[in-house]
């Protein structure tokens, strides 16, 4: 017996293996999905039916009524289920029904109520055949309405309870009960990595709501006793919009009690699709937690300029390119062309603005800004609305050791780009500038300062050249704060130039919003500055990095000074004296005036360049100083 049993198991295992490498069996098991919903529906409108007949006689029909309701149900059954039919209502997972189903089943019931009432009230005045009485017209829309509804909610939440009640994954507690914890609790139903099991919100109005079936349970000053009660052992802070205090002091609260695995959702500017879903979830930064104002910006001026146009992004790959490419993409531009000379870094972007943006047009381009032929080509072909020039030389003591490279990139790229976006009738070009362009005192930021007078000097052409200037971005490539977040990483002494220097900083993501700001309200000629806040003493950042990872200054890690480097300068400076200061539209954005440059100053310019290709040097630095007087290298500071 127990034989005869195995071999009919293997043989209706091997008949369904058939059939699924048939794809009979998918098909099957789809049209299986899609019978038993109808079914239910039509048991649905029989039952409704007779309910109605039996509410509206008080459960005592009358005999003569009796051929009446077998009459009616015929007619119900023949055209209610064919007119539900020809709505998408039986290809929705029930798995995952939503508004927009229900709101779809509900016109459903109304259409096909609705034709049978007119039907009837056509057919009773030509034959008596069927005459149901208004009032169970009326009644039998409530009942297969609030049951066919009914029905689809129930089991969605069926389908739900279970699934959580069966849910493997880390025991974790979302802090922030607003609009973008409900996203991620929803974005997280059917995830296997985190089981969410606890919420806490400092609101006390949410206090004891459920959001999306998880409890508000208190504020996050509860959070020892939630995390003990649930057992918490992963946490994820869902307050986009929260300024930087409440996020460190969050953090503080949730690694007090022992919490290693903290996750965040990063702030709206970096939500680029405005959509919250697992992917978006990072770790916790040091940039996070440091104090800054958080930016504004007009962004519906914004996705206006760029909505339905092409944008053109040069040095792409840079970690200040690469935020333009996806802000851009977020902004609603149609089309996006990357250039970069760095081909691996293309590559890596690309992969990361298909997966975010698979519906636009992305175009990444291997090219040299120094390749005057190749960018007039590239702009003459492509056309864009605007162009961002992001590609340069940033770094001082590197620039300090080859001044050609950094005039051949910073000064004569951004002229290449510029003479090639003109010609090319672009409505807007934008130089991405620093503050060290500003009483230079490194061949970095003098060539930057040169590359802002040749953007001046193009004022009176038909496309808008302006420059954007502002100092350092957390979290670049290279930037202070990485080198220290790697140093504590490693537990090494935190190196430090000088105890007194000082920065400007801000996070990529809002200076680039204000970059696009910038380029829908600048004019032609203009230097945009940003207002950067309060510099920040670059020891202050190191102690405030070293205390992020949980360590003591001074008693875990050591902070040693190195000695300030060739170029560097103790404090930066946003505006020099005769620049001023105008305010434009925007709180954040002001305009320095630069002089206008004259036709011995182009004599000049020409010089460098060609000292630069020549490989001078010495010419190099001799003609920055004739250029630009202000410029005050570290030999004759």
């Amino acid at each position: 017996m127990a034989k005869s049993s195995r071999s009919r198991n293997r043989f209706v295992a091997e008949f369904e293996s058939r059939l699924a490498d048939m794809k009979i069996w998918s098909t099957m098991q789809r049209w299986r999905g899609i019978l038993l919903r109808v079914g239910m529906d039509v048991l649905i409108v029989v039952l409704a039916m007779l309910l109605a007949y039996l509410l509206r006689f008080e459960f005592t029909i009358p005999p003569d009524r009796m051929a009446t309701l077998w009459r009616s149900l015929v007619l119900v059954l023949g055209l209610k289920i064919p007119i539900l039919l020809m709505f998408p209502i039986y290809r929705y997972s029930w798995r995952s029904i939503g508004l927009r189903e229900l709101s779809l089943t509900g016109l459903a019931c109304l259409t096909s109520s609705g034709a049978v009432a007119t039907l009837e009230l056509m057919i009773r005045d030509i034959h008596s055949w069927v005459s149901i009485p208004r009032s169970i017209l009326v009644i039998d829309f409530g009942i297969c309405l609030l049951a066919m509804l009914g029905v689809r909610i129930v089991r969605r939440l069926i389908i739900d309870t279970w699934s959580r009640s069966r849910k493997r994954g880390k025991k974790t507690l979302v802090i922030g009960a607003g609009e973008a914890g409900a996203e991620l609790i929803r974005a997280l139903e059917h995830d296997e990595t985190y089981a969410v099991v606890g919420l806490l919100d400092d609101d006390p109005a949410k206090k004891g709501l459920f959001v999306r079936g998880v409890h508000v349970s208190g504020a996050r000053a509860d959070f020892a006793r939630e995390k003990e009660r649930l057992q918490i052992v992963c946490v994820l802070i869902a307050m986009p919009s929260a300024p930087a205090h409440v996020i460190r002091d969050t953090i503080d609260v949730v690694r007090q009690e022992g919490i290693e695995e903290i996750k965040i959702i990063p702030q709206l500017s970096e939500l680029y699709s405005g959509i919250v879903t697992t992917s978006v979830l990072r770790d916790v930064r040091p940039e996070d937690v440091l104090q800054r104002d958080p930016v504004h910006v007009d962004s519906k001026g914004i996705t206006g300029y760029v909505t339905g146009h092409t944008v053109l992004v040069t040095g792409a790959s840079g970690s200040i390119g690469s935020e333009l490419c996806r802000q851009a993409l977020g902004f609603g531009a149609t089309r996006l062309v990357a250039l970069d000379f760095n081909e691996t870094g293309l590559f890596y972007l690309e992969a990361d603005l298909r997966q975010r943006f698979p519906d636009r047009d992305i175009q990444v381009m291997v090219g040299d800004v120094r390749n005057a032929k190749q960018v007039s080509r590239i702009l003459e072909r492509e056309k864009p609305r605007v162009v961002y020039h992001a590609a340069a030389y940033k770094h001082v003591p590197m620039m300090e050791a080859f001044p050609c490279e950094a005039i051949k990139t910073n000064v004569r790229g951004t002229r290449n780009m510029l003479l090639a976006a003109c010609a090319a009738g672009v409505d807007a070009f934008v130089l991405i500038s620093t503050d060290k362009a500003v009483n230079p005192t490194s061949v970095m930021g003098v060539s930057k300062r040169i590359a802002e007078l040749v953007v001046r000097s193009q004022e009176k052409g038909k496309t808008r050249c302006l420059a954007v200037r502002f100092g350092n971005v957390l979290g670049s490539r290279g930037s202070v704060l990485k080198t220290f977040q790697d140093q504590v990483e490693a537990r090494r002494p935190i190196t430090l130039t000088h105890p007194d220097m000082e920065r400007f900083f801000m996070v990529i993501s809002e200076a680039v919003q204000l970059v696009l700001q910038a380029s829908v309200i600048g004019q032609s000629g203009q230097v945009l500055v940003l207002d950067m806040g309060k510099p920040v003493r670059i020891l202050d950042l190191a102690r405030d990095v070293i205390r992020f990872y949980g360590l003591e200054p001074d008693v875990d890690l050591p902070i040693i000074h190195t000695g300030i480097r060739p170029g560097e300068k103790l404090y930066e400076e946003l505006f020099t004296e005769e620049e001023g200061a105008e305010k434009t539209a925007h709180e954040r954005l002001t305009i320095a005036h630069l002089e206008n440059p004259s036709d011995e100053w182009n004599a000049a310019l020409g010089q460098l360049e060609q000292a630069a290709l020549n490989e001078q040097s010495e010419d190099v630095r001799r003609l920055l100083r004739v250029i630009v007087p202000r410029y005050t290298p570290p030999e004759s500071a």
